[in-house]
């Protein structure tokens, strides 16, 4: 007969709407090799990130270049508590900016989210540890995008400078 596991919503603590990426790992080296991938693609950037360590000593490893968006991320790993999790909080920052480095990293398996909505993540807890299932990233969508949204969508693009 199988174990039976408890499901939670974990909400991310987000009070300035940060821009944020929600990720797995795999191995300690995870905390210095994010930080290496995040001042090199925007030097100057300011991030804080949270790395929950699985095994060993399980600590929450933590580095960053700004100590507000650090505790922040230190916060949320401790709340979702699942082994072998990172999240990233990026200032006057878009993900679309570092995802490349970020996905460069070795030791990165997957990202389940890369944005300044709400998030709540869902968390699977069994005997011996947390992990995350997904994510729920803002709201459902309220309708299907007509000719005037096409417009502002193309505007707001050219506008924030991510098209020419």
């Amino acid at each position: 007969m199988g174990e039976k596991i408890d499901l939670t919503l974990v909400p991310v603590e987000n009070p300035d709407e940060w821009n944020l990426i929600l990720g797995q790992s795999h191995f300690i080296k995870t905390v210095e090799d994010l930080h290496e991938a995040l001042v090199t693609a925007i030097p100057g950037s300011q991030f804080g990130l949270a790395f929950c360590e699985a095994s060993g000593p399980a600590l929450i490893r933590h580095s960053g270049t700004n100590e507000e968006l650090e505790q922040l991320a230190i916060r949320n790993a401790e709340a979702i508590g699942a082994g072998h999790s990172f999240i990233v909080f990026l200032k006057d920052a878009f993900p679309i900016n570092v995802m490349g480095a970020v996905k460069q990293v070795p030791e990165v398996c997957r990202i389940f989210c890369a944005t300044a909505n709400p998030v709540q993540v869902v968390v699977v807890e069994a005997d011996g540890g947390r992990g995350i299932l997904g994510v729920i990233d803002g709201v459902s969508p309220q309708g299907i995008e007509g000719p005037d949204d096409i417009t502002q969508r193309k505007e707001f693009l050219r506008m924030i400078g991510y098209k020419g």
